[in-house]
């Protein structure tokens, strides 16, 4: 785990009874527009739980994703919006119709894309999209593994249907996503590759890669052939690449930003957007628990550096803001 940077003084309104910090974006921008705010805290609706944070991963891309600024109709969020959208924390209060959560118990999971986040001290969960959180890790590691894992899972398992024996080429495998990719293709019995950085190549081995490429060296069509699924994670040049090392009736899939407005039919058609599974969250956890998934944690950021979170990058994994005590 990586260490945890010292605090910035950011200005911030007096504190009131009642109010939470928050990270908000009051404004469309980058990493400039994060701010420390109080806000009012939020409070659970039907079907839903409210989680006393303890900490929150941090996806940077997230900043220019459609659902930060935008309804499920297409129309502007009303501002100013929290971003984060995977925590693991305690769960503080239940809406109505929750009967198999309870407040104390301890979570991980995922709220709505088009809803405030969990980089605050309070959030707001369907309670369907929360799982128990995994009891061999902290509370840093679990906020990492949500969106991440269920990537992985979802991209190799329910959309390439990863058979044991088949050939998979992992782009980003020391990656937030990568990183769980390549443990969960070694799962399931695939013969794995991944593109990393060489500093990273022996950590990747290690999580289940058979064949690690250097990509700043080496061109990964020289190396990998005749794969039968590819998990693109990086998009751009390194996804228009990735057809050529298919075999006939191979498959591949995306989840890199730069797909997501594409207008090629064959990209579009491999790329998608995680979705919350409390039964995944639950899987994910026992695997967790069980020592056969391991979470990459970058750096640990307190809630008034978020700035700095979303800046830096991590050698591998993802970076995580610790919030509650």
């Amino acid at each position: 785990m990586g260490i945890r940077p010292g605090p910035v003084d950011w200005p911030s309104a007096p504190r009131e009874f009642g109010d939470m910090r928050a990270i908000r974006l009051h404004r469309r921008g980058g990493t400039e527009q994060l701010v420390l705010d109080d806000a009012a805290a939020p409070r659970a609706g039907r079907g839903e739980v409210l989680i006393d944070v303890r900490a929150a991963g941090v996806t940077p891309s997230e900043l220019g994703w459609a659902p930060t600024w935008t309804t499920k109709d297409g129309g502007p969020r009303a501002l100013p919006v929290i971003p984060g959208h995977e925590f693991s924390g305690i769960v503080r209060a239940v809406g109505p119709g929750v009967t198999d959560l309870s407040p104390g118990d301890a979570v991980y999971g995922m709220n709505d894309w088009f809803r405030d986040g969990a980089q605050a001290e309070r959030c707001v969960a369907r309670a369907l999209d929360v799982a128990a959180k995994p009891r061999s890790v902290d509370h840093a590691t679990a906020a990492v593994t949500p969106i991440s894992a269920l990537t992985a899972w979802q991209g190799l398992v329910d959309r390439a249907r990863l058979e044991p024996g088949e050939r998979v080429l992992v782009h980003g495998g020391a990656g937030a996503v990568g990183s769980f990719a390549v443990q969960i293709a070694r799962l399931c019995g695939a013969h794995v590759s991944a593109t990393v950085s060489a500093h990273n190549a022996a950590l990747v081995r290690r999580l289940g890669a058979d064949v690690t490429v250097d990509h700043r060296t080496t061109r990964f069509e020289e190396v990998v052939r005749e794969v039968d699924v590819v998990l693109d994670t990086v998009g751009g040049e390194t996804l228009e690449r990735s057809w050529r090392v298919l075999r006939p009736g191979g498959r591949l899939v995306t989840v890199a930003a730069s797909a997501e407005q594409t207008t090629d039919a064959r990209v579009r058609d491999a790329f998608f957007i995680v979705q919350a599974s409390r039964a995944q969250l639950a899987n994910v956890a026992r695997l967790i628990d069980a020592g056969d998934l391991r979470a990459l944690v970058g750096a640990v950021y307190d809630l008034a550096d978020a700035r700095s979170a979303y800046e830096s990058r991590p050698a591998n994994g993802k970076n995580v803001i610790a919030i509650g005590a």
